[in-house]
């Protein structure tokens, strides 16, 4: 969850775009903005400035239009289970950020996320939460379920594998489940309930934490004696940067996301593909699949992200498949009718006596992660001589260009000492014809 890693709080490490911001110094500074705004901004725009300290907000220098403040200021006042977006300064940079720099960033996400929106706005409501936390994801990963960190989190909620496994999901060498939008979710809401809980329905130390873990923001309380975000993220010393701006840029998605239209975000809404759920006893490769239902691989892959391979689980005799709408009984008929087949094609290696996994590894030309994980061993599991082990199609692959190499070696090896033998044997013969015969 753009998370960072702390040793005893793994948790989110900042998108990469995040990073961007800050390396090129997009993110504005406020004081600067300020006084930019102030002197670009309009007589007939100044005369319609809201005063914002009479709805109860403290008093700030107007750096956007008035009629984005005014904008800003209605959709704060949406009545529901909404987290509460005060409208401060750094709300507003992020804001005008999204509406400039960032414009384009945000309406993908948007976009991308409407397909996801129904469901997890569903997910949320039945475990009680504000629906605006279905935004989150727009700030971390643009709702792309493949989005992946430099820290290794990933998935629409970029989870890293501690705090996923934790909340419930799996990951292994065949499937991912960050990378499911609708178990992602389950997990996600869980773990935001956790971390309500913990800061006592405060939500922007919450999110916050959810940004660094809540170890760092637990310290930051206790060092700063104040148990509200915007305090102690005025003190820089208390929380790291990227956690300080996390929070504003999140409730400004949020206050966009509510209304995209009114600030400037046009788009087309994605529907979600229908689908149906077939259940699979054995493992199929997903080139069946795809020839059963009548589309391509790539469909099957979007329906199930979570998967990592272009097969099904290896072992799971009850694994749940995403196929697109009205085409479940016909995947059932070709697997009936495919009984005793082999479905997937796998490579297998037999165990030697003294084999290791580090050996064996290395010998196909794979990582000991990938082979271990492959067949649901450790690295260092020891081994018994005619045991068979899945062959990981990398390493399949892997031996099948090394086999290709030694033979181009070979061939070019032989070609180059024909080449030698028949140009030894051209010389003798030629020196040979000039000497100079003798005879009787």
């Amino acid at each position: 969850m753009a998370r960072l890693f702390f040793p005893r709080f793994p948790r989110v490490v900042v998108p990469g775009f995040l990073v961007l911001i800050w390396a090129i110094g997009l993110v504005p500074n406020a004081r600067a903005q300020a006084i930019d705004s102030l002197e670009a901004t309009n007589a007939a725009d100044q005369a319609g400035a809201i005063d914002i300290s009479q709805i109860g907000q403290p008093a700030i220098p107007e750096v956007l239009p008035s009629r984005t403040i005014r904008a800003v200021v209605g959709d704060l006042q949406v009545p529901g289970r909404y987290l509460a977006v005060p409208l401060n300064q750094r709300v507003l940079d992020y804001v005008s950020l999204f509406q400039g720099r960032l414009h384009d960033f945000m309406e993908d996400g948007m976009r991308r996320g409407s397909k996801y929106l129904p469901m997890i706005q569903s997910v949320l409501r039945a475990e009680g939460l504000p629906i605006d936390l279905a935004y989150v994801p727009l700030v971390e990963s643009a709702f792309n379920p493949n989005a992946l960190s430099k820290a290794r989190a990933k998935g629409v909620w970029q989870f890293m594998k501690g705090t996923a496994l934790e909340n419930g999901l799996k990951s292994d060498w065949y499937i991912d489940e960050r990378s499911d939008p609708e178990k992602a979710t389950l997990a996600a809401a869980n773990y935001l309930k956790t971390l309500a809980d913990l800061f006592d329905g405060d939500w922007h130390l919450a999110l916050a934490s959810y940004n660094s873990g809540p170890g760092r923001v637990q310290q930051a309380i206790k060092r700063g004696g104040q148990p509200d975000f915007w305090q102690l993220s005025a003190k820089p010393r208390l929380l790291p940067r990227e956690t300080r701006d996390y929070v504003p840029m999140i409730l400004a998605a949020i206050v966009i996301a509510r209304n995209p239209a009114q600030y400037g975000f046009v788009f087309e809404k994605e529907d979600q593909r229908p689908f149906e759920t077939v259940s699979l006893a054995r493992p199929v490769d997903l080139t069946h699949i795809a020839e059963w239902t009548g589309t391509t691989v790539g469909d099957i892959q979007a329906l199930n992200p979570e998967l990592r391979r272009k097969t099904t689980p290896i072992g799971d005799a009850q694994y749940s498949l995403k196929v697109p709408a009205g085409t479940s009984l016909e995947v059932a008929r070709r697997l009936d009718e495919s009984l005793g087949a082999d479905l997937v094609s796998l490579s297998w290696y037999t165990v030697k006596s003294g084999d290791t996994i580090a050996g064996i590894a290395k010998k196909l030309r794979v990582t000991r992660a990938d082979l271990s994980e492959a067949n649901s061993l450790g690295t260092t599991s020891r081994l018994s001589a005619g045991q068979k082990l899945i062959v990981p199609p990398e390493a399949s692959a892997a031996a099948r260009a090394a086999e290709q190499r030694v033979r181009t070696k070979s061939s070019t090896r032989g070609t180059a000492k024909t080449r030698s033998s028949s140009s030894s044997s051209s010389k003798s013969s030629s020196k040979s014809s000039s000497k100079p015969k003798t005879g009787n």
